[in-house]
Order: C-alpha cells, then sequence, then structure tokens
C-alpha cells in the first residue's frame, strides 16, 4: 500500500484554517478506514479527522496546539509493518522565504483597513493568523490589544489558546475616532479604557479542586458576556396549554417511529409553532448592525443542544419553514445526534436567525436565556408538567 497522507478537510465556507486539539492515535497505532485519527477545533465547532484509508500511523506532521490551513496534509498513513522502517518524510511543512514574505505581506493590508477604525493608519509588524484575526474581530479586540498579548506560538505569534485565554480578562478598549488637523496629519485622541471584567480576588480553601476551563468553556463564555453587552434583555413568560399536542403525539410517535424510523419529540413540533409565529411576526426574524436593521429572508433556526462534556452548541437547522413535520424532525434527530458526537460541521451552526433552548430538560419549567447575536430573540420552553385549569365549556 503507498503511503496516504491525510489532509486537513474543508469544513465550510467560511473556514481556512484549524487547531489540533488532541491526536487520538499515536505512531504505530492501527487505523480502520472512517475511524477518527485527530480531534480538531475552528473558531465555531471541534470536529474530529477521519482516516480515508485502513493502515498505520506513520508519522505526525503537526504537534497539538498547532494551526493548520485547511487542505494541507496533518499526517501520514502508510500499510502494517512500514511504520518500523519508515524513512523521514523530507516534505517541508514551511513555505520558502519567497512565498513566506508574500503570505507575511498580505495580513498586513487587511490590519491596516481595521486600523482605520480602530486607531490610525499605522500598520502592524506582527503577523496574526485568519483565525485569530476573525476572533478578534467577532470580539471587538483591537489592534493594540493584540499586541500586548504575549504569544506562544512559533516566533512568539498568537495561537487561537492564546486569544481564547485572553478573552475572560479582558478589557475594552473604547477609542475615539481619529481627527484630521488643518494640515492632514490624522490624530487620535487618548484611549480610554473601561473595565468590562474584574475578578474578585479568591483564596483557595483546603479541599478545593481546581478545574482548567477547556476551549468550548471559554468561547460559550466570552459570547455570552460579549450578548449581555451588546443587548439588554428582557424576558416575558408565557404558558401553553399543550394538552392536545401531548394528546397527538402519544397518539403518533409509535407509527412515527415504526414508519418513518425517526423519534418523534416535542421539539420540532415547537419549532414548527415559531416558524409559523415567525411568518406572524417577520421582525423578530432579525439582525441589527449598528443603526439598519436586516430582516432576514430565510428562517434558520438554531437548536441549542447540551454536549456529553456539558458544553453547549447550537446547530441551525436551515430553511425550517420550508420543511414539514417530518422534515424537521429528520434535521433535529440528526443534528443532535451529530452534534453528541463531535461530528458537526462550521457550516452546521452557521446562519441561525432565531433560537429555541429546551431548558425543560432538566425539569425547569422556565428559564432567562442570553440572546445568540447577532440574532434579537430566542425562545426557552419549559418542561411540560400537569397542572389543574379551569376549562371553559360552551
Amino acid at each position: 500500500m503507498a503511503q496516504v497522507e491525510l489532509i486537513m478537510p474543508k469544513m465550510g465556507e467560511s473556514v481556512a484554517e484549524a487547531t489540533i486539539t488532541k491526536w487520538l492515535k499515536e505512531v504505530g497505532d492501527t487505523i480502520e478506514a472512517d475511524e477518527s485519527v485527530v480531534e480538531i477545533a475552528t473558531d465555531k465547532v471541534d470536529s474530529e479527522v477521519p482516516s480515508t484509508t485502513e493502515g498505520v500511523l506513520i508519522k505526525k506532521l503537526f504537534n497539538e496546539g498547532d494551526v493548520v490551513q485547511v487542505g494541507q496534509a496533518i499526517a501520514i498513513i502508510g500499510s502494517k509493518g512500514e511504520a518500523a522502517t519508515i524513512t523521514p518524510i523530507k516534505k517541508e511543512i514551511a513555505l520558502p522565504m519567497s512565498e513566506a514574505k508574500t503570505v507575511t505581506e498580505i495580513p498586513v493590508v487587511v490590519e491596516s483597513v481595521v486600523a482605520i477604525k480602530i486607531q490610525n493608519s499605522s500598520l502592524s509588524a506582527k503577523f496574526y493568523s485568519p483565525l485569530v484575526r476573525s476572533i478578534a474581530s467577532k470580539e471587538g479586540i483591537t489592534i493594540n490589544e493584540l499586541e500586548a498579548i504575549s504569544g506562544s506560538g512559533k516566533e512568539g505569534r498568537i495561537t487561537k489558546k492564546d486569544i481564547l485565554n485572553y478573552l475572560p480578562n479582558r478589557t475594552l478598549e473604547v477609542i475615539n475616532t481619529p481627527t484630521v488637523s488643518t494640515n492632514g496629519a490624522a490624530k487620535s485622541q487618548p484611549t480610554v479604557k473601561a473595565e468590562v471584567h474584574q475578578p474578585v480576588g479568591l483564596s483557595l480553601m483546603q479541599g478545593d479542586e481546581i478545574i482548567e476551563m477547556d476551549r468550548m468553556r471559554k468561547l460559550i463564555a466570552a459570547h455570552m458576556v460579549a450578548s449581555k453587552n451588546t443587548s439588554p434583555h428582557v424576558t416575558s413568560y408565557v404558558e401553553a396549554d399543550m394538552t392536545n399536542v401531548v394528546n397527538w403525539r402519544n397518539k403518533v410517535k409509535n407509527e412515527f417511529l415504526s414508519r418513518d424510523n425517526e423519534k418523534l419529540t416535542f421539539t420540532p413540533i415547537i419549532i414548527e409553532a415559531i416558524v409559523k409565529a415567525i411568518k406572524d411576526f417577520p421582525m423578530i426574524n432579525i439582525s441589527v448592525d449598528g443603526d439598519k436593521i436586516i430582516k432576514r429572508k430565510n428562517i434558520n433556526i438554531g437548536m441549542a443542544t447540551a454536549l456529553p462534556s456539558g458544553n453547549l452548541i447550537v446547530p441551525v437547522i436551515k430553511n425550517a419553514d420550508r420543511l414539514n413535520l417530518l422534515g424537521l424532525t429528520k434535521a433535529v434527530n440528526d443534528l443532535a445526534f451529530r452534534a453528541r458526537n463531535n461530528k458537526l460541521n462550521p457550516d452546521d451552526i452557521a446562519g441561525g436567525t432565531y433560537t429555541i433552548t429546551n431548558v425543560g430538560t432538566f425539569g425547569n419549567v422556565m428559564g432567562t436565556p442570553i440572546i445568540n447575536q447577532p440574532q434579537v430573540a430566542i425562545m426557552a420552553a419549559g418542561a411540560i408538567i400537569k397542572k389543574p385549569a379551569v376549562i371553559e365549556t360552551p
């Protein structure tokens, strides 16, 4: 068997690179076709890369924590018995100097455009990967802040881990718009720093356990704090009589399972009702960009899904208004299954216009969810409970 390169897969139109978070196989391990070899992470989702062939892992081309471009080889797989005699791979991962210069010049142009909005037109001498720039842009991190972060990557470059570790305790720089003097030179007002988060000093007591947050938990925390800082949250509580829905589901769920091989839960039923409500009130299906309202044509419903790790992810049902109940059921079951098995792609969690979260799963009858920015609303469905009620008769 010829040696086969394991390639960093393309995981969506907006994803150019991914970080290797954990190798699931070691050099010399036997690998089956479609067996997961390595865990990777983008700024959107964690996933696994399966092998395209069976064989033995001959060589890892990157270490955990390295950022790899889409389409680049990350490992070499060969035939059994080949691992012990394999010669070192002479393939150079680094680009030649002439190409490397071109690569380092590209982000400088991009950063100069961003710097006009942030501070001034001065260029940054540091290189920032597209992934780091994407996270910085999404979280409102300025070039000045990036330059102050200590990088742990090659030649002191900032890695995804560095910027995620920085987010929880960052200070937001509020910088005035540059003014132009009479001689045409741009001047900037002094930087004003507003403390967003000031950790309370903690003292450890005997028996305390320190648990390091994983990458996803840090990302969720930063996203939730940013949402609260972006828009004020107002919560309304409404009760709905689910008697007819419960009775109907109990009547048809076994038929649903035997005929379509799909388990009918309450989630697709509620999503179908949400879609109808959005059609009646389309101004809830919007995003706000500065002083502009973006009215979404598509109705893409995000469904918050709990993961075995205790974290949360929000896969999206695209064009939910075009699906009937069976279609919604298939989409809900498929996305939930792939989410819990770490099989989602970045496109699976992108493009949501409205989100539902089911707090009833934990026995809660109500909740106060945080808006999934840049959406403007979110709905929490509580537990369905029996309670006495007065029924009006004709």
